[in-house]
């Protein structure tokens, strides 16, 4: 064969590669943009301690809401389930005004201690009921049966930690898998909620249940001041939810933190984030990446800073979101939002 026509050759073979590639890359992006054309799908959280600015959220932003969580059951110690009775009466009251957004239970693994006190995210209660098929087997029959005697139509598992002990985390995915089952033959929908730390590519969760992961907490209650999700993390780790099958959604945390100089440190409402900012008549300024709402005050003596979402805040989030193909939001939580009405 002649150079010149060797040349042609591989120039023709290149030319085509680069079509396939550019094919390739052009579906994909194609794919990416349909999500981010198409309507957003969202999801939020009623949570049992704050009902009532809850609900007033819930009226106002109702009719986007596709699935409404009630947050939640938990254990007792005995380490038996119980649902809070104000949350169960809530559930019946909006039950009667018909709204067209599926409902869930979600299910938490904290534990209220017979003193009273109580256990964030117990991982040694999942240990036990974990611990043999008969437990196990028991603690999915309860889950199924509080659900029934609600009236819900899907259960949402929110046990956290899950991922810090390999036992704990090998015997969740034998749980999920059961549960999923048994909520099938109940004609019950799942939702499994996972921490952005989850090893996603390192682990075979069984198809079938929607999966939401938490894109907050970037910074918070464990860490110095900073935002709860930022433009960097929000597509890392929904690159990494590649890893999952099935329906996938994200969720995003309304309100703030504040930190002080001496150690305090708590979660905000955003109508308590601009309260603090109006009483010490704070100057406001949005962060770049994550385009939180940032001030500093000082009182008694103590430094404070805050960082806290708006509805800017958080379109700015969900179009980070859709942009990377995600468009199933999941909003953690209803009550207080200023402006929740103009999520779009």
């Amino acid at each position: 064969m002649s150079s010149i026509g060797y040349k042609i050759i591989k120039t023709v073979i290149f030319a085509s590669v680069f079509i396939i590639l550019i094919g390739c890359n052009y579906d994909n992006q194609s794919a990416v943009n349909a999500v981010a054309k198409e309507p957003t799908k969202i999801s939020a959280w009623l949570a049992y301690w704050d009902l009532g600015a809850g609900e007033k959220d819930l009226e106002r932003v109702g009719k986007k809401i596709e699935k409404l969580s009630y947050f939640g059951a938990y254990f007792d110690s005995n380490d038996r389930l119980f649902i809070p009775k104000e949350l169960s009466n809530k559930k019946i009251e909006l039950q009667k005004k018909k709204g067209k957004y599926e409902t869930y239970l979600t299910f938490v693994n904290d534990k209220q201690n017979s003193d009273g006190s109580a256990v964030m995210k117990d991982t040694e209660v999942l240990r036990r009921l974990f611990s043999d098929d008969a437990s196990m087997e028991k603690h999915i029959d309860e889950i199924i049966t509080l659900t029934l005697q609600g009236g819900y139509d899907g259960i949402e598992i929110d046990y956290e930690r899950i991922w810090k002990d390999e036992t704990i985390g090998q015997t969740f995915l034998q749980f999920a898998d059961r549960l999923y089952a048994k909520t099938l033959k109940n004609n019950l929908k799942l939702r499994i909620v996972l921490e952005p730390s989850t090893p996603f590519s390192a682990i075979d969760f069984v198809k079938g249940p929607e999966y939401v992961v938490m894109l907050y907490n970037l910074f918070g209650l464990h860490s110095t001041p900073g935002p709860k999700a930022n433009k960097e993390f929000i597509q890392k780790t929904i690159t990494q939810m590649e890893a999952l099958s099935g329906e996938k959604s994200v969720a995003f945390s309304t309100g703030g933190c504040l930190w002080g100089d001496n150690g305090e440190k708590r979660f905000l409402t955003e109508v308590e984030a601009k309260t603090l900012a109006a009483i010490y008549d704070s100057e406001t300024r949005r962060d770049e990446e994550s385009q939180c709402v940032v001030f500093d005050y000082k009182s008694e003596g103590v430094s404070y800073q805050v960082w806290y979402a708006d509805v800017k805040t958080l379109n700015y989030w969900m179009r980070i979101a859709k942009e990377q193909g995600a468009n199933h939001i999941s909003l953690w939580r209803l009550g207080e939002n200023v402006d929740i009405d103009k999520i779009r």
